[in-house]
């Protein structure tokens, strides 16, 4: 495939499940009026992911770009119900012969609070990374990471190990 046309299947499927990952970290979270984790308790979440939108906006000159960027959400499914949605970017850093290097972040809004996800993606490569950079509310001290796999398919899936 032109990269033009992968851009979609990879940087933007990935994003929208990370997106999820994060939303399902959310909506599986503890409520305010229940006791609270113990610190540096791992809380896993096995996911699903549902992309709902996808974008790919080609800045400067036509063609795979510095500055390119994919902009996605989606929903995160757990035990066949939405559990959280959310959305990203993923920006174009490098461009290596056909290869491009993306810088990618997340935020998941969940209904306690929210999850922040970056790193960086070789366009194209599964199983993909993220570090779970912060969050909101019940998740305002989160760390951790989420994996996505099978990006872009019908099957993509995410596990995400949320240190709280």
């Amino acid at each position: 495939m032109p990269f033009s046309e992968n851009r979609f299947g990879k940087a933007g499927q990935c994003l929208v499940a990370m997106t999820l990952i994060g939303a399902v970290a959310g909506g599986c979270g503890t409520a305010e009026t229940e006791t609270a984790d113990p610190p540096g308790q791992v809380e896993v979440l096995e996911l699903r992911v549902q992309n709902i939108r996808y974008e790919a906006i080609d800045l400067g000159p036509a063609g795979p770009s510095l500055g390119d960027m994919d902009v996605y959400s989606g929903d995160a499914i757990q035990d066949g119900r939405a559990v959280g949605h959310g959305g990203g970017t993923c920006q174009t850093l490098r461009i290596d012969g056909g290869n491009a290097t993306m810088q990618c972040s997340i935020t998941m809004e969940l209904g306690n609070g929210s999850i922040t996800m970056q790193s960086l993606w070789r366009r194209g490569t599964s199983p993909l990374d993220m570090a779970i950079s912060g969050g909101t509310g019940d998740y305002r001290e989160a760390r951790g990471t989420v994996r996505f796999w099978d990006i872009a398919t019908p099957n993509e899936r995410a596990r995400a190990e949320i240190i709280r």
